[in-house]
């Protein structure tokens, strides 16, 4: 197993926080911009997305291919790339659920935040494993330079 990384600025980190508080009860979702050094991450934005799932946005989100378009443009602009995601779990724990598992590529990283009763939690963040049979998780190292299995 390759210990991963991924390196969130405090800003990124409200951001995110703040959008799983707003959405809630529903989940929120959004997009992580940065840059890749080999098996580690550098997210320099978290650009929030409307979660267009129809059915139940409770327990499920979904990225458009419209808003996806979005967050490309948006991170040409910046000079940056897509690193990956972010979502929320309403009171439910930080993990990727089965629904994650089917819906998410091995190159990049699910960061989950719980929130309870509209209180944003723990965040983690997620690799899928080449095989596609699993996650690994990832550690998060905060932009202060502290690292954090979790926060």
């Amino acid at each position: 197993m390759t210990i991963r990384m991924l390196k969130l600025n405090h800003t990124s980190l409200h951001k995110i926080k703040v959008h799983a508080m707003q959405a809630f009860p529903e989940e929120c979702c959004g997009v992580l911009l940065g840059r890749k050094n080999g098996f580690d991450g550098i997210v320099v934005d978290a650009l929030a997305r409307r979660n267009s799932h129809e059915t139940d946005r409770t327990r499920r989100f979904l990225v458009t291919p419209a808003e996806y378009k979005f967050a490309e443009v948006e991170a040409k602009k910046e000079g940056v790339d897509i690193i990956g995601f972010y979502h929320s779990h309403p009171n439910h724990p930080p993990k990727p659920s089965a629904f994650d598992l089917q819906h998410a590529l091995p190159w990049w990283s699910y960061v989950i935040v719980s929130v309870d009763d509209g209180r944003p939690g723990v965040v983690k963040s997620w690799v899928m494993r080449e095989d596609r049979s699993g996650f690994e998780e990832e550690e998060i190292l905060v932009g202060d330079g502290q690292l954090k299995h979790s926060l």
